[in-house]
C-alpha cells in the first residue's frame, strides 16, 4: 500500500492533483510562512508586519504576491536619489539654516518643530509670508484662473486629481490661454489618481495638442519600464505663479461632486479648505513642484529656483513640510506628534480619513487625560468603507479618554485637512490621519506659526462645529455588535489601507 506521509500535514490537498505537486506546494507553503516570520518583520512596524503576516497566514500564496507587489513603501532607488539631491541643494542655498526670520518671540516648541521640520525635509522657516483661506471649491478655482491670468514667466500646476469639466473649465482655460501667450506652463498628474474620472483621457489629449509640458506623476506602464508599487501615490496639491503666488490645500482640481454618475446620485460633495499665500513660503511651494518635475523628467528646473530665499524678520512664519516615500521618516507624523506633545491648552484636528497609528493615539489619549481639550473633526459618513469603519474603531477610545468627536453631516464629505495647537502652531495641506498619509503618499504640508492664522481657522472650525454632531461615548458604546465586528475587522486591515 502507497502511503504520502505528506497527505498527513497538508492543509489544502488537492486530490485531482498528482502527489509530487501537491508535495511542492506544500513544502512552498511552509517556506513562505517561514521565510514571512523571519523577513517581513524587518524595520517594519509592527502593526503593518503583523498585517502583512495575516494576510499571508490566511492566503499564503496570494498574499506573498501581493507583498511582494505593494510590500516596500520606498520609491525607486533613482527616484529617492534626485529627492536627496534636492535636499542638499535646498540646504546649501538656505545656508544650512533652519531660521530665515527672526525667532526670538517664538515659543520653545514652535522653534523646535521647525527644527524638527528643518532636519526631515530641509526647508527653513521664513517670515514675510500672507495667507488666505478659500473654503469654497469652485471659487478657489475661479481665483487660481485669475492669477493665471497674471502670469507672466510661468505656471507650476501639481494636482493628484484633476478633470476637465464644468468647474475645472475656467481654470484649464486659464492654463491654456497662458501657455498660448508665451508663459511657459508645466503640469504634473497623478496617474492612478486620475485616470478612472471620467474626462481623463479628453484632457490628456488635450494637453498634447496645446503643446504644454506635462507628465503623470507615479506612471505605472511596465511597458515603458516605469513602474514601482502602485499604491504609491503622489498626493500633492500646488499651483505656483512666476514665484509670486501660491495655491495649496486639501482640495483637487475637479467638480466637487468628482465628476462622477454615483455620487451625483448620492449627492456626495466633497467641501475642501485651500490657502493661497504670498511671500518667501511660495518659493518653498515652488521647490516642491521642481522636486517632483525633476522626479519624473530628470529636468532641473534651475532658472525657476530662486537660489537665495531672502531673509524676512517676523510677519507671519511659515515652512512647507514635504513627506512621503521619498524620505526615509515619516516627516508628516513626526510633526503631528511633536504638536501634540507640546500643547498646553487645546488640539484641534479635522481630517476625512482619521485612522491614527498607535503613537498619534497614545499622543491624543496622553493630552486629552491631561485635561488639554481635544476636539477632532470627521465625516459622518466616508466615501471609502474600509478607512471609513476601520476609522470608527478608534472612537471609543478616543471618547474614553475625553476627545471631542465631531461629526460633519452626509452626504457632504469634508474633506479640509489641518489641525491647531493652542495659539501658535498650525498644519494644513493635503495630508490625512491615516497609514496612507503617512508612508504611502507623497504629501505636502505647511508649518505655520501665527495668532491671526490659528483664528482664522477657528472662524473654519466653528462654522462646520455648528452643523456637527457631537458623538457621546455612552451612546456610541451602545451602537449594535455586528458594527463593531465589521469596524474592529477593518481595523484588522487599517495598517495597509
Amino acid at each position: 500500500m502507497d502511503i504520502n506521509i505528506f497527505s498527513f500535514f497538508q492543509p489544502n490537498q488537492f486530490s485531482f492533483l498528482p502527489d509530487w505537486m501537491n508535495t511542492t506546494i506544500f513544502v512552498l507553503d511552509i517556506l513562505i510562512r517561514f521565510t514571512s516570520l523571519i523577513w517581513l518583520p524587518y524595520n517594519r512596524k509592527p502593526v503593518v508586519a503583523l498585517g502583512w503576516l495575516m494576510a499571508i497566514f490566511f492566503i499564503p500564496f496570494v498574499g506573498f504576491l501581493a507583498f511582494l507587489i505593494f510590500g516596500s513603501r520606498h520609491l525607486p532607488r533613482y527616484r529617492r536619489a534626485r529627492q536627496h539631491a534636492m535636499n542638499d541643494m535646498i540646504r546649501e542655498a538656505s545656508g544650512d539654516s533652519p531660521y530665515l526670520t527672526t525667532i526670538d518671540d517664538l515659543s520653545e516648541a514652535a522653534r523646535v518643530a521647525s527644527q524638527l521640520n528643518y532636519k526631515l525635509g530641509a526647508l527653513p522657516l521664513v517670515g514675510g509670508n500672507r495667507f488666505t483661506l478659500h473654503e469654497d471649491n469652485h471659487a478657489a478655482m475661479v481665483a487660481m484662473a485669475e492669477r493665471i491670468g497674471t502670469a507672466r514667466h510661468y505656471v507650476h500646476f501639481e494636482f493628484y486629481i484633476t478633470a476637465y469639466d464644468e468647474a475645472t473649465k475656467v481654470l484649464w482655460d486659464a492654463l491654456f490661454a497662458a501657455h498660448q501667450r508665451g508663459v511657459q506652463v508645466r503640469v504634473l498628474i497623478d496617474h492612478i489618481g486620475s485616470r478612472k474620472y471620467p474626462s481623463f483621457h479628453k484632457l490628456c489629449s488635450m494637453l498634447d495638442r496645446s503643446g504644454i509640458q506635462w507628465r503623470l506623476m507615479l506612471p505605472l506602464r511596465p511597458w515603458r519600464l516605469q513602474w514601482q508599487r502602485p499604491d504609491l501615490r503622489n498626493h500633492r496639491k500646488v499651483l505656483v505663479v512666476d514665484g509670486e503666488v501660491a495655491f495649496s490645500g486639501s482640495q483637487n482640481a475637479i467638480h466637487r461632486s468628482y465628476d462622477m454618475k454615483a455620487n451625483i446620485e448620492k449627492g456626495l460633495e466633497w467641501k475642501d479648505l485651500t490657502f493661497s499665500c504670498t511671500g518667501p513660503i511660495v518659493e518653498e511651494l515652488n521647490a516642491i513642484f521642481i522636486s517632483d518635475w525633476y522626479s519624473e523628467t530628470n529636468e532641473l528646473l534651475l532658472a525657476e529656483i530662486e537660489a537665495n530665499i531672502p531673509y524676512t524678520p517676523g510677519g507671519v512664519r511659515a515652512q512647507v513640510v514635504p513627506s512621503g516615500p521619498g524620505f526615509e521618516t515619516e516627516n508628516n507624523l513626526r510633526l503631528i506628534n511633536y504638536m501634540i506633545y507640546n500643547a498646553e491648552e487645546r488640539i484641534t484636528i479635522c481630517s476625512p480619513y482619521f485612522v491614527p497609528d498607535e503613537t498619534l493615539l497614545q499622543a491624543l489619549t496622553n493630552a486629552a487625560f491631561s485635561g488639554i481639550e481635544v476636539t477632532v473633526i470627521v465625516c459622518e459618513k466616508g466615501d471609502q468603507f474600509l478607512p471609513n469603519m476601520a476609522q470608527r474603531s478608534y472612537y471609543e477610545t478616543l471618547l474614553a479618554a475625553g476627545v471631542r468627536i465631531l461629526q460633519y453631516p452626509g452626504p457632504t464629505v469634508l474633506h479640509s485637512k489641518y489641525m491647531y495647537v493652542d495659539n501658535e502652531m498650525v498644519l494644513i495641506g493635503s495630508s490625512n490621519m491615516d497609514p496612507r498619509s503617512f508612508s504611502l503618499n507623497l504629501e505636502v504640508s505647511t508649518f505655520i506659526t501665527d495668532n491671526a492664522m490659528v483664528r482664522a481657522l477657528e472662524d473654519v472650525t466653528a462654522r462646520y462645529e455648528a452643523i456637527c454632531t457631537e458623538l457621546r461615548y455612552d451612546q456610541w458604546a451602545a451602537r449594535p455588535n455586528r458594527i463593531k465586528m465589521v469596524e474592529n475587522l477593518c481595523r484588522l486591515w487599517s495598517s495597509l489601507l
